[in-house]
């Protein structure tokens, strides 16, 4: 056991001398190799990240929503509907809900405006989310102005500012009180956005959305899971396209990793010659090599990694926010929360140290088992 030990710090040792022989290959490649570890991990943790945020969000949203469609399309809904869906077993509450977008031209965008369930503002007072407040310079007792339905502008006090916490969702999202929601969109009295239904038993969700449309054919009810879902899907999506592109990225270092490991120079395979002249053995210049592909592999990993997490966990991933938060005009401003799956490190670990491990073996493998004799003479 001794011996073996005493072995593999002499290879070890005669490793780190070869890699410090060749800086310039070795400093490019470790280069190229931290920064596709350091892209490929940023768009793996952001995205896991956002959809842990958008999860720990949605846990406090309606447990059902109920939807009409009219031609397939979303329509609204008569108020009185909450009065039947009461009335089924099982359901605790049942109450109207007022939202809509509102297209402020000034910068653009699409506000939601919401009526909330509890604590609404007073009459002509609105409180706003901090996207708007950031690019519409708002903050406590300005005026905004609305256009109403009848062309009319309708002018609001600012009450104050939704908490950063909920950023993600709420940066476009105002808050107005009832009688104000209907008056700008001339939304009828007995009419409501959707219906919001609470139940007793969270197992019988899906029993109960049944009930709810088999009541009412013309509804469709969204359970709370099914949200989250939604969220993932879209984070799902958006973080594919960037790692779509950036597996482009992890192929050309494959690529480069390769020409880089099966180009031995005369110098390299003339060292191996000797090594083998001198009574080294095949499996010795092998691990030589092997340990030069797990030595670059691990500290390029390493420091991609750490890059990555600092990219996306204290600088707010600035570099794949547009892509992936999704809001065209206003964009969330808010630090996520550290998270790392580590069975997304894991799958990254394999994509990139597997490869050129095996790049950097296979080519070293045929110039050891060559006979020494013909290697130095050419």
């Amino acid at each position: 056991m001794t011996n073996w030990i005493e072995k593999n710090r002499y290879i070890l040792d005669f490793t780190l001398s070869s890699l410090l022989r060749r800086k310039g290959k070795n400093l490019s490649l470790f280069a190229v190799y931290t920064l596709v570890v350091f892209m490929l991990g940023s768009a793996m943790f952001l995205t896991q990240a956002m959809k842990r945020e958008a999860a720990l969000i949605l846990k406090d949203a309606p447990e059902i929503v109920v939807q009409r469609l009219m031609g397939g399309r979303y329509d609204p809904i008569p108020v009185d509907y909450a009065e039947k869906i009461r009335k089924i077993r099982g359901v605790i509450s049942a109450g109207p809900r007022l939202w809509g977008y509102y297209y402020d031209p000034v910068v653009g965008a699409n506000y939601t405006l919401m009526v909330p369930r509890d604590g609404a503002p007073p009459h002509e007072k609105i409180i706003i989310g901090s996207g708007i407040s950031r690019s519409r310079m708002l903050y406590r007792d300005d005026i905004f102005s609305f256009r109403a339905y009848d062309g009319h502008n309708r002018n609001f006090t600012v009450g104050g500012e939704i908490s950063p916490e909920s950023e993600l969702v709420s940066a476009d999202l105002i808050l107005m009180a009832e009688a104000d929601f209907r008056g700008l969109f001339g939304f009828p009295a007995a009419l409501a956005t959707d219906i919001v239904v609470e139940v007793r038993n969270q197992k019988e969700l899906l029993t109960i959305a049944q009930k709810v449309a088999d009541l009412l054919p013309d509804t469709r009810p969204i359970i709370r899971d099914e949200m989250v879902r939604t969220y993932d899907s879209v984070f799902d999506w958006r973080g594919g396209i960037v790692v779509v592109l950036l597996t482009m990225a992890l192929l050309a270092f494959v690529i480069f990793a390769w020409d880089k490991a099966s180009g031995l120079s005369a110098d390299e395979k003339r060292e191996i010659g000797i090594l083998k002249g001198i009574g080294w053995e095949t499996s010795d210049v092998i691990a030589v090599k092997a340990y030069e592909g797990l030595l670059v592999s691990f500290f390029s990993f390493t420091i991609g990694i750490l890059a990555a997490y600092g990219h996306v966990f204290f600088f707010s991933a600035f570099l794949f926010v547009p892509v992936l938060k999704g809001w065209s005009v206003l964009y969330p401003a808010f630090r996520i929360t550290p998270f790392i799956d580590p069975y997304q490190v894991a799958v990254l670990f394999f994509l990139t140290v597997v490869p050129y491990t095996v790049a950097t073996i296979i080519p070293s493998w045929r110039a050891a088992i060559i006979d020494p004799d013909s290697v130095m003479r050419s």
